[in-house]
């Protein structure tokens, strides 16, 4: 059975991150990712997912300063050290809190340096990453994001992904797949989700474009999620929107879905 999340980095923004586990349990959710935890400390998110009864399903590795438009840190040749010590913070949450998985940012190609250099980086830090990760029984994924709404990602499509896989060669690593951000790359979200099942770790969802809850473009989420229901897939399933219009009122979607879990 499909395990369904809600981000509370892009979901309930009307209110602060720390009330935003309380709304997530009251829409029925049992499970919960946030793109970077670190705002607030262990035993704050400890406190809210056992007073609510929540599984935080994701956390990302720290990515420096890629969310304000700078490069990151996973992909870039000298920030090797720094990539180090945001594994071991990224570490110290997911070991405390219970997190079965953790996502890797992989960068955005700095103007100045070529791209064979950054891919190299990429999969030393990747494998890195995989040998730390393994100690505590975490899983590794590792995102693919478009070009469009991140000029000069690393890794943007599919291909690029498969390749990264081919280079780091660690049993452990999947590719966290995006509907939203493959479909603004041009692929076929369902027909490259059957391809490549087996080697994604984590599925979030928006619809294409505008990046609001599914029913609001174009996405065929309804043929998506019935063939991941009866697939081999068992990890999460993670909405990952900006909601249209108030955030409360944008859940119609798991009433059609995901009976099983309204």
């Amino acid at each position: 059975m499909i395990k369904l999340a809600v981000n509370l980095s892009m979901i309930f923004t009307e209110v602060p991150l720390l009330e935003r586990f309380a709304l997530a349990r009251a829409h029925g959710f049992e499970h919960v990712e946030i793109q970077f935890p670190y705002e607030l400390s262990i035993e704050q998110i400890r406190s809210q997912l056992s007073r609510h009864e929540i599984n935080l399903c994701l956390i990302n590795v720290p990515a420096g300063d890629l969310m304000q438009g700078g490069h990151g840190l996973a992909g870039i040749p000298g920030q090797e050290l720094e990539f180090r010590h945001a594994m071991q913070q990224t570490i110290q949450y997911a070991t405390a809190l219970q997190v079965p998985r953790v996502n890797i940012l992989a960068g955005r190609q700095p103007l100045d340096c070529d791209l064979l250099p950054c891919l190299k980086t990429l999969a030393s830090n990747l494998k890195m990453a995989c040998s730390m990760l393994a100690e505590h029984q975490i899983e590794p994924v590792f995102e693919m994001i478009n070009g469009k709404d991140m000029p000069r990602f690393l890794v943007q499509n599919i291909a690029q992904a498969q390749e990264m896989l081919e280079a780091v060669q660690h049993p452990a690593l999947k590719m966290q797949y995006d509907c939203y951000h493959m479909a603004m790359m041009g692929e076929d979200v369902l027909e490259t989700l059957k391809e490549n099942i087996a080697v994604i770790g984590h599925i979030q969802f928006a619809d294409y474009p505008g990046r609001h809850q599914p029913n609001t473009a174009s996405i065929e989420y309804y043929d998506i999620f019935q063939w991941l229901k009866s697939s081999q897939y068992q990890a999460y399933v993670a909405a990952e929107y900006k909601p249209l219009g108030h955030s409360n009122d944008s859940f119609s979607w798991k009433a059609e879905f995901f009976p099983e879990h309204d």
